[in-house]
């Protein structure tokens, strides 16, 4: 702990960094808690840092994604699969950035910002934060109510409350130790990833077809109903709250906090991502392929409602089980991503306000910020339009990027921050390039918002 701690107060371009200033580490219970080996094999080292990129991936499959994938493949086919795959190389480079910051400084992105700008300037950061995770739940919970009301026929609201009950699975998780949460977490990984490899056999989508999807469309600008989509697809798969995740979770491993231990860690680190988020890129195109090989061709490409989708599968692929595996995917995605959604807004709270409390009245308190609002839209809205709320809370994300991905941005390509690990220029240019399309396409989506309302 020395060493972290002489790490964090080294350097003076902090700007509330100094001699008297306090240090916590994030997520201090499980801080450097999961040994690396010094020496080894290449697997062994990559093991010991498997585990975070998939609990960050959770967020690039949740039931958002399936909303705004099935909508986006029922409505113009393959065609939008170009952004799937932009959306998944742009997560993969910031989820880097975001590993890099936290090994390199010893802050998450939240410490991060707290550290670096003025107290207004921070609190407007955590209220965008605050609603970019209810934006999530809204999604995450109203997913797992519809998955729990397919599968076992529990009316939406009360599955909307069952699944705020997260709070208590993630408390339970983390007393049995870090490792044992990724296990859960990559176990659920595992049965969505199997249930739409059986699910994209039974498609059989003409391969010519979806390799074309991959090639982007000038109609995707050009036709602001796709434009919509496509904005709630990135929206959707590059998660605002991930960042601050991934940026704290990567410090729960014990490397050597040197030059080159750190070097070394997040040379593992990315590696870790990179491979989770290509997971990530399969089940979000398995979705959109799906929803297209079924609904599009077959004249149904109004469907954008997840209950239709459940009840047209089976018949329409020819597979008995394959609305049931949709079902089942569905529940672990809901789940999965509200765990991860917690742990996130934990950091976010303790990050910016360095609010302490007991862990089991932080994570009530967390998930209590964001599930109110949530089931007053369950309440208020009920079955109807739950999936149009779906697709309308991942365009919400999508706004909320660039208060996460610019202040990233300019920690990660700042020497008097990151030291020796500073990205280099090539990096630095490609990580502006991103972070502008995405401010970009932003003002393009709201300029057609207002025109449509003009």
């Amino acid at each position: 702990m020395p060493n972290v701690v002489a790490t964090a107060q080294s350097q003076s371009a902090w700007r509330n960094a100094g001699p008297d200033a306090e240090y916590r580490p994030s997520l201090p219970e499980v801080h450097s808690s999961i040994p690396v080996p010094a020496n080894g094999s290449w697997l062994r080292r990559l093991l010991a840092f498997t585990g975070p990129g998939y609990m960050v991936s959770v967020g690039y499959m949740d039931p958002g994604n399936w909303a705004t994938d099935i909508a986006g493949g029922a409505q113009f086919g393959y065609t939008l699969l170009s952004i799937v795959l932009l959306s998944n190389l742009m997560a993969i480079l910031l989820q880097a950035l975001a590993a890099r910051l936290g090994i390199a400084t010893g802050r998450d992105l939240a410490q991060a910002c707290r550290d670096s700008y003025s107290r207004p300037v921070n609190l407007m950061l955590w209220l965008a934060c605050e609603i970019a995770i209810i934006a999530c739940d809204l999604a995450e919970v109203i997913g797992t109510a519809i998955a729990f009301k397919l599968l076992f026929g529990v009316p939406l609201l009360t599955g909307a409350i069952l699944a705020a009950a997260d709070a208590f699975l993630l408390l339970l998780l983390m007393n049995k130790g870090f490792r044992f949460l990724e296990a859960f977490v990559i176990a659920l990984l595992i049965v969505i990833a199997g249930c739409f490899a059986i699910q994209i056999i039974a498609a059989a989508p003409p391969i010519g077809a979806v390799l074309h999807g991959f090639l982007p469309s000038p109609e995707i600008v050009a036709n602001p109903a796709m434009l919509y989509i496509a904005i709630g697809i990135i929206g959707a798969t590059v998660m605002p709250h991930n960042l601050y995740l991934h940026s704290s979770i990567v410090q729960t491993r014990a490397y050597e906090r040197t030059d080159e231990g750190r070097r070394q860690a997040v040379r593992w680190a990315t590696t870790d991502s990179t491979i989770a988020l290509t997971l990530a890129l399969f089940v979000n195109a398995a979705i959109l392929v799906v929803a297209a090989a079924a609904f599009n061709t077959s004249g149904y490409n109004k469907i954008s409602d997840i209950q239709q989708a459940y009840e047209l599968l089976s018949p329409l692929l020819g597979l008995g089980i394959a609305s049931t595996l949709f079902a089942v995917a569905l529940l672990a995605s809901g789940l999965n991503s509200t765990v991860t959604a917690t742990l996130a807004g934990q950091i976010i709270m303790e990050g910016f306000l360095r609010l302490r409390l007991p862990h089991w009245a932080r994570r009530l308190l967390t998930r209590g910020i964001a599930i109110v609002p949530v089931v007053f839209v369950i309440a208020l809205n009920g079955e109807k339009g739950a999936t149009q709320l779906l697709v309308f809370s991942q365009v919400v994300l999508s706004m909320q990027l660039p208060f996460a991905v610019v202040p990233l941005v300019l920690f990660v390509t700042d020497s008097s921050k990151m030291g020796p690990l500073v990205v280099p220029r090539s990096i630095a240019v490609l990580a502006w390039a991103v972070a502008a399309l995405i401010l970009a396409l932003n003002i393009k989506l709201l300029y057609d918002t207002f025109a449509a309302l003009a």
